[in-house]
């Protein structure tokens, strides 16, 4: 590892040896390093330092280096929010940038406090209307549609919806049940299942059980592999179509691949995403990481992006006080993995992508 980003991972160096506010911008990055979304933790923090590195190579943020903290965002959201109060309670954060489950999102809001600015990355439920809080993730209805049209004109008529049991998947599939209904499809059933007490093979009997033509999958992580794993192998293999809303390059991994054509994912970042921009950003975590790094996947470059996303607010606000970066957000451009996108009402508005998997790829097959 390069030594122009300090990278912290121990709570209490991080409290006791905050650094000067006057010296360096240090930004807490919660991130699932164990629990059901552990997988996505080493993308994420190679993103992290990337962002941070091309940034402290351009000046910083308001002139000074930055600097990260690792926070573990895979363990209850209330161990989650209690270690980011006491670090901000510490003074030893400037700013937060979350790649992590809507739960802990919650959790994080009733200890920020707009006291520190805060980006979260992922696709969400939609409804964040919190001060100081930026959002980089797609909303249900923009995520979805374009992935359940096009198997609804391809006449998916009978739906199943599953998922894992918080805000998220549950406020996902109300949006996609109602979308479905308007279009004359039928949703036959809905499953909740604890995260990380997925039991695959009896999921997968039920998809099966219900004859259905699609499974909307709102399953995440380990829960998500474990099902796509089983799924692959079993009757409806190539007969019902997986769509997924939080299935990336490192889940597919997971599963082994995928090869039966009938496997979607709607996400606003794939890493055969061929444009300019998306090419030169993954030229660059090569260029750093070497050639067997972690894949890069939507939820790494969405925290690539939050980084990037502070400095510029940090640029135009002169400062990283929330209440002012609030006042100055609306219009916000940056540059990010993906491309070039613009903060409206504190919301990234940016393409969505849907993707079929073919083997250990995906294959970006439409985009709006």
């Amino acid at each position: 590892m390069l030594d122009d980003v300090v990278l912290v991972t121990d709570p209490l160096e991080a409290r006791l040896l905050a650094p000067d506010p006057a010296v360096a911008v240090r930004i807490g990055v919660v991130v699932p390093t164990s629990g059901t979304l552990g997988l996505l933790a080493p993308s994420a923090v190679n993103c992290a330092v990337l962002a941070a590195a091309e940034l402290n190579a351009a000046g910083g943020i308001l002139g000074k280096p930055v600097e990260l903290t690792l926070i573990d965002g895979g363990r209850a959201p209330a161990a989650v929010a209690a270690e980011v109060a006491d670090l901000i309670s510490a003074d030893a954060l400037a700013a937060v940038v979350g790649t992590h489950a809507s739960d802990v999102r919650l959790a994080l809001m009733g200890v920020l406090g707009g006291r520190v600015p805060y980006v979260f990355t992922p696709p969400y439920e939609g409804g964040e209307r919190t001060p100081g809080v930026f959002l980089l993730g797609e909303t249900p209805q923009r995520q979805l549609r374009p992935a359940l049209d096009r198997l609804l004109a391809a006449r998916a008529r009978r739906w199943l919806l599953l998922g894992n049991d918080y805000v998220w998947p549950r406020r996902v599939n109300e949006v996609a049940r109602r979308h479905l209904r308007r279009a004359g499809a039928g949703v036959v059933g809905e499953r909740y299942v604890p995260l990380g007490g997925a039991d695959a093979a009896a999921l997968v009997d039920q998809v099966l059980a219900a004859r259905v033509d699609a499974v909307l999958l709102t399953l995440v992580g380990s829960d998500l592999v474990a099902f796509n794993r089983v799924f692959a192998e079993s009757a409806g293999a190539g007969r019902v179509a997986r769509v997924c809303a939080a299935l990336e390059e490192n889940g597919l991994l997971g599963a082994g691949g995928d090869g039966t054509g009938e496997l979607y994912a709607a996400m606003g970042y794939f890493a055969g995403l061929a444009t300019d921009t998306a090419l030169a950003f993954a030229e660059r975590y090569t260029a750093r990481f070497g050639s067997d790094a972690p894949v890069l996947n939507g939820h790494g470059e969405g925290t690539y992006d939050g980084v990037r996303l502070l400095a510029a607010l940090a640029g135009r606000a002169g400062c990283l006080d929330a209440p002012v970066l609030d006042a100055v957000a609306e219009g916000t451009r940056v540059t990010g993995g993906r491309g070039t996108f613009e903060l409206r009402d504190r919301h990234a508005v940016q393409p969505v992508y849907v993707a079929r998997a073919d083997g250990l790829d995906f294959e970006v097959i439409y985009s709006e």
